[in-house]
């Protein structure tokens, strides 16, 4: 089957989008951006046409109704184990590669003993993967690094205790091993572990194996069925390094605003706000970019300020908006540096301000930033698109809703769970009309 793909190398994630030849989304995939923009391009590919198919997987079992009502949980199960197939791969990398630093790192007299040390942490840490993705089970990330860098560090941290070596010489194993194996690809065995997960999927679902036949057949055909590549288009800040010729890549700007007009058709007035910039986009009725404005390069009123205020405050990213929201008090931000804001932010802490109210100023802060950016490229008109990654935060959403209500009344706000995915959409779409409505070919893409 021919797929069109849009892949958006963010500065903090990147993300790829790949269409059917119905222009229906069947595959997202997301990974973290990093110093190699080419493997970051090329994992995204590969989560988003994995994604796919579990996509068609679950489209060719419901066509046979073989599993009766049972769908969602065997799909679920099934990818689950096969997420747990491709980590037990990784962690095996990991500690071939940790192993290999040990190997040329200066430890002197207590290099044995690390080793040993490092085998039992990989031990305990290969027998606790599978509850890491049993059913209900929480996890912060979805990205190897994080997973099993949490696990590394605590796992670590005991059994060095235990063995009385230094914990120090593990994190510096981990540190010089991590980054060549999260940049690896991994694209030759994932038909084998989606393979091993589908036997391991019978044995934890038993009411399936008298259905097996039934199920086998349909997956082992979407298996078969070749996801032909058959044009993609890169964008997103990192695009000027994506492995594509020119005729591959459209700005930011143009996938957004297109992407937020597949999403929502009436779009108007696109806000993206991602890790390193922030997008004002007036968009016509068919989608076309009218005007635009960005911030400068400062962080402060993007993604990066609030991380950088989640590292100020010792907490996590995802604990900024909750916390915000339980808000009783306005503060007001003055600083729009994000330096500059942490140190306001330790003095207001020093002043007993609570640590809520902070938080809810801060974020009103990045949104008056974003509402000065919109009225430059022409103000807010209805229907109005929230985008990007802060607009999963529901302290950011919170702080919009009720500026926009104040300076512009009442206005369609859209904002999809998917949101991140706008202009990964914004470029599969461009590909799309490059094959469909243009007649161009794959051929005239080429490594740069």
């Amino acid at each position: 089957m021919r797929c069109f793909i849009g892949i958006d190398l963010g500065s903090t994630t990147t993300k790829a989008v790949v269409l059917d030849e119905d222009q229906n989304i069947i595959g997202r995939g997301i990974t973290n951006s990093r110093s190699n923009y080419d493997t970051a391009a090329t994992i995204a590919k590969q989560e988003a046409l994995l994604n796919g198919r579990f996509h068609l997987f679950r489209q060719a079992l419901g066509r046979t109704h073989a599993l009766n009502g049972g769908l969602d949980a065997f799909i679920n199960q099934l990818e689950r184990d096969f997420r747990a197939e491709q980590y037990l791969e990784q962690l095996v990398d990991l500690e071939e590669t940790c192993q290999r630093s040990l190997a040329t790192a200066h430890f002197g007299a207590a290099t044995a003993a690390v080793g040993e040390t490092l085998t039992e942490v990989f031990r305990r840490l290969k027998a606790e993967a599978p509850a890491l993705f049993a059913p209900g089970a929480k996890r912060k990330s979805d990205f190897f690094r994080d997973i099993a860098g949490s696990q590394y560090l605590a796992i670590g941290e005991t059994v060095s205790k235990e063995a009385g070596t230094r914990y120090d010489y593990l994190l510096n194993l981990f540190d010089r091993s991590i980054i060549d194996v999260e940049n690896r690809v991994y694209a030759d065995s994932i038909r084998r572990h989606l393979l091993s997960a589908l036997e391991r999927t019978f044995v934890e679902l038993p009411e399936t194996q008298s259905k097996r036949a039934g199920i086998e057949a349909p997956i082992k055909g979407v298996l078969d069925t070749e996801m032909e590549e058959t044009y993609v288009v890169g964008t997103g800040y990192g695009r000027a390094r994506l492995p594509f010729s020119k005729e591959h890549v459209r700005s930011e700007i143009l996938c957004h605003g297109l992407g937020a007009h597949v999403m929502y058709p009436g779009t108007a007035t696109v806000l993206d706000i991602g890790g390193q910039d922030t997008k004002a986009i007036q968009v016509d009725p068919a989608g076309i970019v009218e005007s635009f404005q960005m911030n400068d390069r400062c962080a402060a009123g993007c993604g990066r300020y609030l991380g950088y205020i989640a590292d100020e405050m010792n907490m996590g990213l995802h604990e900024l908006g909750p916390m915000a929201m339980q808000s009783t008090k306005t503060i007001r931000i003055n600083s729009t540096c994000t330096v500059f804001a942490g140190a306001e932010l330790r003095d207001r802490l020093s002043l007993g301000d609570k640590r809520e109210d902070i938080m809810a100023g801060l974020h009103r802060a990045i949104i008056l930033r974003a509402m000065s950016i919109l009225a430059r490229s022409g103000g807010i008109r209805n229907q109005f698109t929230f985008t990007g990654g802060v607009a999963k935060n529901e302290a950011a959403v919170k702080a919009l809703k009720d500026l926009v209500a104040e300076n512009y009344g009442e206005l369609q706000l859209n904002i999809d769970p998917d949101s991140i995915y706008t202009g990964a959409l914004g470029g599969a779409t461009f590909a799309y009309r490059a094959v469909v409505e243009e007649g161009k070919t794959a051929e005239a893409r080429e490594t740069k």
